[in-house]
């Protein structure tokens, strides 16, 4: 291996600031920040080979136990190298998955890379906007409650309260998050007790995965540092609204342009725009098995009534103008895919959306969709016709993936079986659990 000698000055630059390990970090087909600490000298083969890991030790990659290709190398790209601020000597990077010496087809990462390339083709870019929403909890007998037991206002959205008393974890967040080039937009108490949601500027589709990956690594360790746990759970109390994670797109042409905007157009959009939204909706049950990967997913995509008088998760596939009852959403000349939750392995969220945008495009046959201008739950409650309804468990979500031919083509055949016999074996977990419900129902019955 020749070396390069500007990765040579890196490792310099970064001893200099106290670097002495490479956290080389990927993400499993589940969406799970994983990796290893190289000592820092290891850069070039980090970059050049990858850091080794055992392949079937990893869900979903479908690596055999035995030869060339048992081996999963994590290359490290050097330009996503950061310093962490609260893990001090420790540079985290962003690896790409290889297998016997080729790009492994299996590594979500990888799976982004290849739809972010199709739009590249055609002149097109994908700008993408996350909105993380989270709990922050803390253990009390076994149980887990909000962290703060003061946070119990009946409709706490916006609680000024509990946000002063959270100051310090937030603010630790803040300059954490801020260090690690975070252009931070608002941070807000959420819809639950104990619920938070920050946002933070768009990113073209790939950094913007990344940048969610280290979102959680970061406050997963402020949390922590105070005391309490970071929960991207979906819906960890019923009685609450879940939390979501929100995904803003739009797409630019070769000069910038953004060309799904149209303000004269239907529902602020151009045709583009409308198309795009059309292979959305057309692939709506397959993506939400992407979107909202986990049994818990399901008790939040519900129509039921929270205690906060309020639900925002969508139930039916349809499209409206700033309308969050619908699955998607138009505000600004942009699409709000509303149906991800924290759960979701946000490379193969995106890479879904891709493929089914732009088999949205190359139907210009379709008939485009119809607006609604109606609030869904309160048609829903009034008893009145619907429109047709997502998945309503894993089980429906994880058919309509697999009866989808022509996504699952799209993203990568070899990903999506990886993942659909990954999450058919959480699901069949789940439906042979007895649960407490189940005890108190049942146990004394006739």
């Amino acid at each position: 291996m020749v070396r390069n000698p500007e990765i040579d000055e890196l490792i310099g630059a970064l001893r200099a600031q106290g670097v002495h390990s490479v956290l080389a970090q990927f993400t499993d087909i589940v969406g799970a920040p994983k990796g290893k600490l190289v000592p820092l000298e290891h850069l070039q083969d980090l970059v050049h080979i990858g850091a080794g890991f055992s392949g079937p030790s990893i869900w979903g990659t479908g690596l055999p136990r035995m030869g060339v290709r048992s081996e999963y190398y994590g290359r490290i790209l050097s330009h996503t190298l950061q310093v962490l601020p609260f893990w001090p000597g420790v540079a985290r990077a962003i690896c790409n998955g290889f297998a016997g010496g080729e790009p492994l087809e299996t590594c979500s990462r990888q799976v982004l890379r290849r739809q972010v390339q199709r739009l590249r083709d055609r002149g097109l870019t994908l700008w993408v906007g996350v909105e993380p929403e989270f709990f922050l909890l803390r253990e009390q007998g076994g149980q887990w409650q909000p962290a703060d037991a003061q946070d119990q206002l009946d409709k706490p959205s916006y609680d000024l309260q509990s946000l002063y008393r959270q100051r310090g974890l937030l603010e630790e967040l803040r300059v954490t998050l801020k260090a690690l080039g975070f252009v931070l937009q608002q941070i807000d108490h959420e819809d639950a007790n104990a619920q938070y949601e920050v946002n933070y500027k768009h990113d073209e589709a790939l950094a913007a995965a990344d940048r969610f990956q280290l979102f959680k690594l970061s406050v997963q360790a402020v949390a922590q540092k105070h005391g309490v746990r970071y929960c991207g759970m979906p819906k960890p109390f019923a009685h609450a609204p879940g939390s979501g994670l929100h995904l803003h797109v739009s797409l630019t042409d070769v000069t910038g342009r953004a060309v799904m905007a149209n303000p004269e157009g239907l529902l602020g959009l151009s045709e583009t725009g409308l198309r795009f939204a059309n292979g959305l909706l057309t692939h709506a049950d397959a993506l939400t098995a992407l979107s909202a990967p986990t049994v818990n997913s399901y008790k939040r995509l519900a129509s039921t009534r929270s205690a906060s008088g309020t639900t925002w998760a969508p139930v039916w596939k349809s499209i409206g103008y700033n309308n969050r009852t619908c699955t998607l959403r138009t505000v600004a000349g942009r699409l709000e895919w509303r149906v991800s939750d924290p759960s979701c392995n946000l490379y193969l969220a995106l890479a879904g959306l891709i493929a089914a945008g732009l088999d949205g495009l190359d139907h210009g046959d379709w008939p485009l969709p119809q607006a609604c201008d109606e609030d869904l739950y309160e048609r829903h409650a009034q008893g009145l016709p619907m429109p047709p309804r997502l998945p309503r468990d894993l089980a429906q979500a994880l058919d309509a993936l697999e009866a989808d031919a022509p996504l699952r083509v799209a993203v990568g055949t070899a990903v999506c079986q990886e993942f659909l016999s990954v999450k058919r074996q959480e699901w069949s977990q789940y439906a042979q659990h007895i649960s407490s419900w189940e005890w108190q129902q049942y146990a004394t019955g006739a």
